[in-house]
């Protein structure tokens, strides 16, 4: 899923890159539709339910979040890298006030059409469901297989896991989570589409250490999730974009 790492992330290294049979984008199509089905599929069970129980799930689907991202770090194997990126990244996003811009901008054009008090509501769903979806190393390397040689295999997974989690998210968050779907599509097509130009850079240390940092969001977004904690988990977003310097730096000095 979306936050789920492989057990060994594979990078399209081995082997010419081929023609594939059907469009590169197509997997991603199929990612974007499972989760609109999933989550009117949530969205239809929401209307039964009582207050009492879609709260439930929101809780449960809370700590799953955080078992998903407990998994995606504790098999980090240079934890100085981790701390050293994270540290970076989150000052970036603190500075910059990533996270209140995101949710003002959000909450501001869904209230639109929500109007006023559920704007926020709708807000959190789209921001929750984008990250728990895209954050990981089966987003990256699922798209690098589709757009290289035409294998969608690890994509389709995707698709069956986020039309899983749509449901659950649809049913606990509401309509939000329908935003997910045209991100999942513009995120990772533009992966496929240039994944001529990504591959090369993308080695395997790469996607773990990305896969890492993703996952501490994705623990964070739990903790939120179950109103243990207030994180504003989109200000760690930089920490992913200062991960390959990072990574360079540490490879350069003999450290990873």
């Amino acid at each position: 899923m979306w936050a789920y790492r492989p057990n060994a992330p594979r990078l399209l290294t081995s082997g010419p890159t081929v023609a594939a049979k059907e469009p590169s984008v197509w997997a991603v199509i199929v990612n974007t539709i499972a989760i609109i089905a999933g989550t009117t599929i949530g969205l239809l069970l929401r209307r039964g339910l009582p207050d009492s129980i879609t709260d439930a799930v929101m809780k449960a689907l809370g700590l799953c979040t955080i078992v998903i991202g407990i998994q995606g770090t504790i098999v980090e194997q240079n934890i100085l890298l981790l701390i050293v990126a994270t540290v970076i990244g989150v000052a970036i996003g603190e500075a910059s006030d990533i996270d209140g811009h995101v949710n003002r901008w959000t909450e501001k054009l869904t209230s639109q059409f929500t109007g006023a008090g559920e704007g926020a509501k709708v807000a959190n769903a789209f921001i929750t469901s984008c990250l728990i979806m895209n954050v990981g190393a089966m987003t990256i390397v699922g798209s690098l297989d589709a757009g290289l040689v035409g294998d969608f295999d690890m994509l389709y997974t995707k698709s069956l896991l986020d039309f899983v989690a749509g449901i659950m998210m649809g049913a606990a968050l509401g309509v939000g989570v329908y935003g997910s779907a045209a991100f999942t599509l513009v995120f990772q097509g533009s992966i496929v589409l240039a994944a001529g130009f990504v591959a090369p850079l993308a080695s395997d240390a790469l996607i773990a250490e990305l896969s890492t940092c993703g996952s501490i969001m994705i623990l964070a977004l739990g903790l939120n999730m179950i109103d243990l904690t207030k994180f504003k988990v989109l200000n760690y977003l930089p920490a992913l974009i200062v991960v390959p310097f990072v990574l360079w730096t540490f490879q350069a000095a003999g450290l990873a």
